[in-house]
This record gives C-alpha cells, sequence and structure tokens, in this order.
C-alpha cells in the first residue's frame, strides 16, 4: 500500500505534460507550411527567389563552421524555422492582411533568428579576434572605399564631418599599427568600435551591390549565375558577423526604458568590456604593417584605375584572403625556426 501512496504522488508531481501541446503546435505548422507551399505554388509572384536559399545555405555552413556540431546546427535551425512563423504575425499599421506579403518577409526572419541564435549560444567563438593588423587592412579599405565612391568632390557638410572623423580614427589605426604605443584599455575600446562602424558600412554596401545584380534564376548564363549564387551565398555567411556588429554598435544608443538611467549605464560598461576583451593586447610587428600597406594599398590602387573587381567583392576579397596569407607566412617562419635549431625533428625512441 505504502508502495502505490508513493507511486501516485510521483505521478501527481510529475509535473504539467507538454507533449499533447507540442503535437498539436506541430500540426498547426505543418498545415501552415503546406498552405504556404500551396501559395509559392499558385501565385504569380516569386515570393521566394533562389537567391534567399543561397543566402540561407551560407548562414548555415557558416553556423556549421563556428559550432562544428550538425546535430546542434540542426536543432538551432528547427528552432529558427518554428519562431520564423512569427512573421505571419500582422503588424501593427497593416491594413489588410496580405499573406504573400508575409511569405517574402519568412525567409529573412529565419536568416536573423538563426544568426541571433548563434550568437547566443556562441558568443566567444563569434567574436571574432581583433588586431591592430585586422584594423590596419580595414583603414586602409576604407580610405579605398571613399575614393572609389567619390565622395571627397562632393560638396556636403554632413558627409565632410562624417569622413573628418573617420580620418581621425584611421590615423588613429595607423598610429597603433606602426609604433610600438602601448596598447591601453581605451584604444582598445575605440579601435573595436571602429571596426565595428567600417564593418557595418561595408556590410550594407555589399547588400545593396549584392541585390543590384539581380536574382539567381533572371542571370544570362551559368557563369553569371555562379557569379550571383557566390556572392549571396557569401553574404550568408556574413550575417552572422554583421547582426553581432550591429548589435555592438545599437548597445550605445539608449532605448525606451533605459534613456540614461542606471540600467543604460550598467548595460553600457558591459558592452565596454565586450568590445576590450575582443581586442588584443598583443602588438603587430612593424615588418607586417609595412607589408599589409604596401601589398593591400597596391591592389586597391590597381583596382581603382583599372576596376579589374567590383568595389565590394574587392574589400570582402582581402579581408578573407590576406589574414589568412600572414597566418601562413608566421606558420612557415616557425617551421623553418624549428628546423634551424633541430626542434622540429622527432628523435628515435631509443636515442633519448
Amino acid at each position: 500500500m505504502a508502495r502505490k501512496k508513493t507511486s501516485t504522488k510521483r505521478k501527481k508531481s510529475a509535473g504539467f505534460d507538454l507533449k499533447p501541446y507540442l503535437y498539436v503546435l506541430g500540426g498547426l505548422l505543418l498545415v501552415l507550411t503546406i498552405f504556404v507551399g500551396f501559395k509559392l505554388h499558385l501565385s504569380e509572384r516569386r515570393l521566394i527567389p533562389i537567391s534567399i536559399l543561397a543566402i540561407i545555405i551560407g548562414a548555415i555552413f557558416e553556423g556549421k563552421r563556428i559550432i562544428e556540431k550538425w546535430k546542434t546546427v540542426f536543432f538551432l535551425s528547427l528552432a529558427s524555422f518554428i519562431l520564423s512563423y512569427l512573421a505571419f504575425l500582422p503588424g501593427k499599421g497593416e491594413h489588410g492582411y496580405g499573406i504573400e506579403n508575409h511569405i517574402e518577409e519568412w525567409p529573412y526572419w529565419f536568416i536573423g533568428i538563426f544568426s541571433l541564435l548563434i550568437i547566443a549560444f556562441n558568443k566567444e567563438r563569434v567574436t571574432v579576434k581583433l588586431t591592430e593588423g585586422i584594423t590596419l587592412i580595414q583603414s586602409i579599405a576604407i580610405i579605398y572605399w571613399v575614393f572609389d565612391y567619390g565622395f571627397l568632390t562632393d560638396i556636403n557638410l554632413f558627409l565632410n564631418i562624417l569622413m573628418f572623423i573617420g580620418l581621425c580614427f584611421t590615423i588613429f589605426a595607423f598610429y597603433h599599427a606602426f609604433t610600438r604605443a602601448e596598447i591601453t584599455r581605451s584604444s582598445r575600446l575605440s579601435l573595436s568600435i571602429w571596426s565595428s562602424i567600417i564593418m557595418m558600412l561595408f556590410a550594407i554596401d555589399n547588400i545593396y551591390r549584392v541585390y543590384q545584380n539581380g536574382q539567381i534564376e533572371n542571370s544570362e548564363d551559368i557563369t553569371s549565375g555562379f557569379y550571383i549564387s557566390l556572392q549571396y551565398f557569401l553574404l550568408g555567411v556574413c550575417c552572422i558577423y554583421i547582426i553581432q556588429n550591429l548589435i555592438m554598435l545599437i548597445g550605445f544608443l539608449p532605448g525606451k526604458g533605459t534613456f540614461f538611467n542606471r540600467q543604460y549605464f550598467k548595460e553600457l560598461e558591459e558592452l565596454k568590456k565586450d568590445h576590450v576583451k575582443r581586442y588584443s593586447q598583443e602588438q603587430v610587428k612593424t615588418t607586417y604593417s609595412l607589408i599589409c600597406l604596401f601589398v593591400v594599398g597596391t591592389f586597391f590602387w590597381l583596382n581603382y584605375n583599372h576596376q579589374f573587381l567590383p568595389r565590394n567583392i574587392a574589400v570582402w576579397l582581402v579581408f578573407v584572403i590576406f589574414p589568412i596569407g600572414i597566418i601562413a607566412y608566421e606558420y612557415a617562419q616557425e617551421m623553418k625556426k624549428l628546423k634551424l635549431t633541430g626542434k622540429g625533428s622527432l628523435q628515435p625512441k631509443d636515442q633519448e
């Protein structure tokens, strides 16, 4: 009898059973997905172009690179898929519910939510470690970007003020890259914020340029289709970092409930710590800075004069390839030192 009583007590204290509700939710989402599929098939408009799918594939690909486990990526993708149905909720100022408009927004909700989940669960791995060398490359790139756009010929007071502020940050980045000046906490904070601003400018420009290429399905031939697909895929890869940099900049603005109050300053201190934490205290060798200035500067100068590549592709190509080249060079130098000292050779066990 005592055993029966304890078993009944355990049943009572088992808690709330979520399974029936999850089944109902799954059924509703399945019905909605089938309905959306019919709408996509019957609609005269192309509601979800292939280019959006290329962006999603790029975001998932980068998510896998960060997380490494496909199982975790799958569950985060599933959670993002479920939460992305929030896109179908009617907006406050929406006059007359248009399902097709919500279907068009739906993939962007998935990309945004997926990127936020990746950032939330892998903050340390998503945060790219910044160095004096990286901010030097970014500063050279912003100089090229300003010249290539022809902003210097545009007489605009507001634009000139922004360019002057940018010039001050650029000089500061050059100063740290070419001198042995101590990288203080305030220096790391300033250079990290400058890096975020540059990356957001390039991200906005890249999004604008990529969408100007048109949709993948409208490409004239296979070559142009592949070229456009690659750009959309790379945009998907960058999505996570674009959103992260956006968060790191928006955090400086006060919200409705935190308008310069105690909570705002508390959050501001945490944000500053994140900026400082991601900037390395190690100083880059002056030799590397000179190589960077010569190689990257020459590449941008040639592209400015001959227009081999579109502006956005040239910039992102440098961001991807040059740091890899420096790492490879450092690795080769390290291996060379090991060979010269004899530390790189393995000694047989019987000779130890």
